[in-house]
């Protein structure tokens, strides 16, 4: 009997996810491997360990035995006390309208299954982190981006285009704000706009709002939270918020996040929950708990904090010949250009072998972001100034 061998070629993922844009930050870091002395504002992280009182619940919990598996939304008393914050901020939420997800990537990753699948048109605001454009695409969607613009006044968004590609074929608008990487936020006006056209069109909203505590309009002090879409919507619309304790509490290696979104998605998230990660941890959710609950006064200090290091970094950066920086509203990021920019990859790379400057390649957030760089400010501001000094000697030599 003779042996058939069927020859399919080289084993392979999907075509959907081998056109993935890889990540050109870790490509930037991995330049930085075998460099000493990089200091690296390529990331969007803190330099500070996340508090106290929030490692010691994570290490009470493990110490009374945490460490089974728990509901797929959550503990009762985590769902319980998001619904208590995110009420507090935005209006009243209950606990059958969150979820709790392992990070809030996870979170995006989960309400872009909910709602999109494949052959569907997504439209998403650019400069973006790549993940909320990419996430679509893994799903088998196309996406069309409409760019933020850049003018004297910073990153502003041209409303009526954007209306204009919300059309009714349109599945799925993703947003950002406020924005990784420009630090751009929707103003409460085109955000209203916006979710008026979505309900005439039946078009879904996931709003990607884990820099929200880090504002700094000039109502801050007042809200203590940047314009939400929760502050518009119904708890019943087509919208999805997502969050993350990454940002507010400096807990991006814990990898807790939560959903807020209709009741009446909830047994289906359940089951995508179920597909993806079962739970987050249980030692990890009780931190979460000490973090909404215990964590007011740290999250309000953070974003004075955060507030001063870009004023401080943007004063820094303006005496720079050839670079224009604006300070934008919110995050933890300054989006500027300087010579070179045009070809952000090359020229970061550039400043990581030459004088040990990590900053991210503005095309990592898409080509509408070529021609700026990324530079992540939550750090010491004598860190900051040490950073300035190499980009000072850097542009020197050229």
């Amino acid at each position: 009997m003779s042996e058939t061998v069927i020859r399919h070629g080289a084993p392979s993922a999907r075509d959907a996810v081998r056109a993935l844009r890889p990540s050109q930050i870790r490509e930037v870091a991995n330049a930085g491997f075998g460099v000493a002395d990089v200091l690296p504002f390529w990331f969007g992280e803190s330099d500070q360990v996340t508090p106290q009182f929030i490692r010691d619940a994570a290490g009470d919990a493990l110490a009374a035995g945490a460490t089974f598996y728990t509901h797929n939304l959550g503990i009762a008393p985590l769902r319980e006390a998001l619904s208590e914050y995110v009420s507090a901020l935005h209006g009243a939420t209950s606990p059958d309208c969150i979820a709790v997800t392992s990070a809030g990537v996870n979170a995006l990753m989960l309400a872009a299954q909910l709602v999109v699948g494949a052959g569907d048109r997504v439209v998403a605001v650019t400069p973006l982190w790549p993940n909320l454009v990419e996430i679509p695409k893994i799903l088998g969607a196309s996406v069309e981006t409409v760019s933020l613009d850049y003018g004297a006044h910073g990153w502003t968004l041209d409303v009526e285009r954007l209306l204009a590609a919300l059309t009714p074929d349109t599945r799925l608008l993703m947003l950002n704000s406020p924005n990784n990487p420009t630090g751009w936020v929707m103003a409460r006006d085109d955000q209203r706009a916006v979710l008026e056209h979505c309900r005439r069109h039946g078009i879904w909203i996931v709003a990607d709002e884990v820099y929200e505590r880090l504002y700094y309009g000039d109502d801050a002090g007042v809200t203590a939270s940047a314009p939400s879409f929760l502050d518009l919507a119904a708890r019943d619309e087509r919208v999805i918020c997502v969050n993350s304790f990454s940002k507010a509490w400096l807990m991006t290696g814990w990898r807790l996040g939560w959903i807020v979104a209709p009741s009446a998605l909830m047994d289906d998230l359940s089951k995508l929950i179920e597909y993806n990660t079962s739970c987050a941890p249980a030692f990890v959710q009780q931190a979460g708990i000490a973090a909404v609950r215990e964590g007011e006064r740290f999250a309000q200090e953070l974003a004075a904090s955060l507030r001063a290091s870009r004023d401080h970094l943007v004063g820094e950066l303006s005496q720079i010949a050839g670079v224009d920086v604006k300070a934008p509203l919110g995050a933890m990021y300054l989006f500027f250009t300087l010579p070179g920019a045009g070809h952000s990859l090359d020229l970061c790379k550039a400043l990581v072998r030459e004088v040990g400057l990590g900053l991210a390649p503005g095309s990592a957030f898409g080509a509408e972001g070529e021609g700026f760089v990324r530079w992540c400010y939550a750090c010491d501001p004598a860190r900051l100034d040490r950073g300035v000094e190499r980009l000072r000697r850097f542009l020197a030599r050229r």
